[in-house]
């Protein structure tokens, strides 16, 4: 075979392996793998980094632990000691100045667009990773490897991906790579507190915002984590999934994983006579429920004083102004707009009904937030408010105070 054909034959080659990769995969293949390893990819972060790793939720056997550390090197170059701390300093200061990655104070658009960037910036802040970067892994692999080389994992991924699939392999590796940066540091840091629904008043702006997201590992549940950080279980309603959860089931079942939380659940039993110590702490314990039901009871008083309003031929300003109320009754008066104060204070004025039902949540509130009282104090409070629900005459909340003297812990 002469020099020509050789060099004919090796340049055919190139551009095969160019165009079809070692792999042989087809277009709709290649699509398949990506998706594969960007869903192993969030996976990791939801169960190794954010569920283990930072809260503690779970404990994990050392196969996985090491496996999902290896992929994240390869598929991120996230340390993992830089990941824990950041998001716990979020959780410390959510909101706040001091929060490396708050749309509520950065902007959304900060958020969504540059969120990597507020990452790459916080990690490189010595006293966040010594404060807040307890408790990982520091053995030889992360000190000589995983920390000291992150971006050659990365480069690692590159490799393999042009070898399997040619030109288009660096396509995949930009998905790969760009997978996190904007589902994690972008949508859920940013959509995750700015737009959505809550379950729960927590005092951050967190949100759920996509019941069904199987692209971001349960992630999306983010108003219940923020509520039960150290839950294993992001997802508390019938009609949302937490496929990190069942990942993490499917570890459990195999002995290679260990729940160590999930959210408490409040419970009921006949209803007391008289309300007790235990019952004040099924309230306390449960507080984050309690109040979402005291949530639906606002919200059912506040339709029905619409159409009591309609009813009256109140004028249409009165009825703006209870629409726009009803969003926001059952929020905490530090968590209400300055734009719809005026609003809400309308709607209260023209509806004795509601304002007594907003001025009984504030009340209820008070059992755990005043931390200078004594449990018997306490006990004696709860006794005095379900009397006062009781007395109020407000169908609604005599049904509710019914409700606590049922509860269990």
């Amino acid at each position: 075979m002469s020099g020509t054909d050789v060099f004919s034959n090796l340049f055919d080659a190139l551009i095969d392996w160019l165009a079809h990769g070692f792999s042989g995969f087809t277009g709709w293949e290649i699509v398949a793998f990506t998706l594969a390893t960007t869903h192993i990819t969030i996976a990791a972060v939801t169960i190794f980094l954010h569920r283990s790793q930072t809260h503690g939720a779970l404990g994990l056997h050392g196969i996985p632990s090491h496996f999902l550390r290896f992929w994240l090197w390869l598929t991120t170059g996230i340390v993992t000691k830089e990941w824990v701390a950041i998001h716990r300093k979020h959780h410390a200061k959510c909101e706040t100045q001091g929060d490396p990655h708050s749309p509520q104070t950065r902007g959304i658009k900060a958020v969504l667009l540059t969120g990597s960037e507020l990452y790459r910036s916080e990690a490189k802040n010595e006293e966040t990773l010594i404060k807040f970067g307890h408790g990982t892994p520091d053995d030889w692999l992360e000190r000589n490897l995983y920390a000291r080389f992150s971006w050659q994992g990365v480069g690692l991924m590159l490799i393999a991906d042009l070898f399997l699939f040619g030109a288009f392999g660096a396509t995949v590796w930009a998905v790969q790579m760009l997978w996190i940066p904007i589902t994690a540091a972008g949508i859920v840091n940013g959509i995750g507190h700015w737009w959505g629904y809550r379950n729960f008043e927590t005092s951050d702006a967190s949100r759920n915002f996509l019941p069904w997201g199987l692209l971001i590992g349960g992630e999306e549940l983010h108003n219940n984590h923020h509520t039960y950080p150290t839950s294993a279980k992001l997802s508390v309603k019938p009609y949302e999934f937490d496929i990190g959860w069942l990942y993490i089931r499917g570890l459990e079942m195999l002995g290679l994983a260990k729940v160590r939380k999930t959210a408490p659940r409040l419970r009921f039993g006949a209803v007391k006579a008289v309300a007790d110590d235990k019952t004040l702490e099924a309230v306390i314990t449960h507080r984050h429920e309690v109040m979402a039901e005291y949530a639906r009871t606002l919200r059912r008083a506040s339709h029905a004083e619409v159409r009591r309003l309609k009813t009256e031929g109140r004028t249409a300003s009165e009825l703006v102004d209870m629409r726009i109320a009803r969003c926001w009754l059952h929020r905490d008066k530090e968590m209400i707009p300055n734009n719809v104060k005026a609003q809400v204070a309308g709607a209260l004025a023209s509806s004795p009904c509601l304002a007594k039902l907003v001025a009984m949540r504030e009340e209820l509130r008070m059992l755990w937030t005043r931390t200078n009282v004594c449990a018997e104090q306490l006990v004696t409070d709860l006794q005095a408010w379900l009397v006062k629900a009781e007395q109020t005459n407000i169908g609604a909340l005599q049904q509710f105070g019914l409700r606590i003297r049922a509860a269990r812990v």
